[in-house]
């Protein structure tokens, strides 16, 4: 299956082999199971669940008391007591992520920073800062708000924040399509570099709600667990018990290089951003299509780009947020996209059971944990999977313990609120078309 695309320097149309390919070669994690590529990494295989009572305000009275949060996180590793002060924690999220990721690429910015770019999805943005300010102006009026509300709210301040703590002066955009976004910013931040608009970029999601607002908020739509006495079992994804999602934090960005540029520094790659595919459901503004039709549209967007057949994909790390909805819906998606009997043979798991949903870093923290697993040759369990929900089988559950696998080519699923879907396929270099 041949994937048709605009060449830049014609005019003309190009298949995706004509274009520059690109690699992964820095991973960057700020997550409520740890902070750093090789801490997260070993947490996820050790089953490390990020959930306990919320600390960062008093829930009360509502019906959701537990989070993931990120409480290892110390802005002033990563930025001055100026910029800390100034920055809402879901940009400070951004710059840590992206300091992590060049210094594991081995990567400085070079020159004058033109070729280097950032996409950084972010679903909300600045919750805190904005229910601070609403407090202001209920409290004390209009006239006392201030100056910075606007510049440390909105959610393009994760990635500017990067580009004007790392230098990054290429291609810089926003990605805001709920849970959907970290995955958009690497599918567009790849596209950026394979039509030769830059040489490397930082790409992921970050958030930051874990607020009386943004808790509130989803408590009020019945979307979180409310398994308060036993935070560390109440992310369930496709068990037969699963009641919601807990409620994450945190950021992710990967290091995206053409593989001539890795190449030429003499970097190794993690493996190669292979496909993407971005399709709507034009369904509901909240649950997704449960026909699977768009979703799966997406998976076989992502899976022709690169060249593959159904049959090639090993690992599926899941959108699956453990809402009783959701999951079996993305069970049909990936039948209805690969065909029933590729889809009983296909690993699937959901880290979310460990490090919650991280909405708008949800997609960063899920593919790069991907990346590791193509690198890694070890496939992160769903934990807390004790009895499958029969409406969610189907598929090969990698449940509660790691498995060993070669995995060449695998999918992160990521899908948002509104119908927004978002696939990226990684594949190990050696085998990528």
């Amino acid at each position: 299956m041949e994937v048709w695309r605009l060449a830049p320097e014609t005019g003309t149309l190009a298949t995706r082999h004509n274009l520059r390919r690109v690699v992964v070669t820095g991973i960057g994690l700020v997550t409520p199971i740890g902070t750093g590529r090789q801490t997260v990494w070993e947490a996820a295989l050790s089953g490390v669940c990020g959930a306990g009572p919320i600390t960062q305000f008093d829930p009360g009275p509502l019906t959701t008391s537990i989070a993931c949060e990120v409480d290892d996180f110390e802005p002033g590793d990563f930025l001055d007591r100026k910029a800390v002060r100034r920055l809402d924690r879901f940009s400070q999220f951004a710059v840590a992520a992206g300091r992590l990721a060049l210094d594991d690429a081995e990567l400085e910015v070079e020159g004058d920073g033109s070729r280097y770019g950032a996409i950084v999805g972010c679903g909300v943005g600045g919750l805190k800062t904005f229910t601070d300010q609403c407090a202001v102006l209920f409290e004390r009026g209009a006239d006392r708000l201030s100056p910075l509300f606007i510049p440390t709210m909105v959610a393009n301040m994760a990635a500017a924040q990067a580009s004007l703590q790392l230098g990054l002066r290429g291609p810089l955009s926003c990605t805001a399509t709920a849970c959907a976004s970290g995955n958009h910013a690497i599918g567009d931040a790849a596209d950026q570099i394979r039509l030769g608009r830059a040489d490397v970029m930082l790409a992921g999601g970050v958030e930051s709600g874990i607020t009386p607002m943004g808790v509130g908020a989803f408590a009020a739509m019945r979307a979180l667990s409310t398994r308060n006495d036993d935070p560390q079992t109440a992310s369930r994804p496709f068990d037969v018990s699963r009641d919601g999602f807990v409620f994450g934090e945190g950021g992710a960005l990967l290091v995206l290089e053409s593989l001539e540029h890795a190449i030429t520094r003499g970097r190794e790659p993690i493996c190669e951003v292979a496909g993407y595919g971005a399709t709507g459901d034009a369904h509901h503004i909240t649950e997704n299509d449960p026909t699977g039709a768009a979703p799966a549209r997406a998976m076989l967007m992502a899976i022709g780009e690169a060249g593959r057949d159904t049959e090639d994909v090993d690992y599926i790390n899941a959108h699956a947020t453990a809402t009783p909805v959701g999951d079996p819906n993305e069970v049909t998606a990936i039948k209805w996209g690969l065909g029933e009997s590729a889809a009983a043979k296909v690993a699937v798991s959901s880290t979310k059971s460990m490090h919650g949903h991280c909405f708008g870093a949800a997609g960063g923290v899920e593919t790069a944990l991907t990346a590791l697993t193509i690198a890694n040759g070890v496939i992160p369990a769903t934990i807390n999977l004790e009895n499958v929900d029969p409406v969610c089988e189907g598929v090969d559950h990698v449940a509660n313990t790691p498995r060993e696998a070669r995995v060449d080519f695998a999918l992160s699923n990521a899908f948002g609120f509104g119908g927004h879907n978002a696939v990226v396929a990684l594949a190990r270099l050696e085998d990528a078309a």
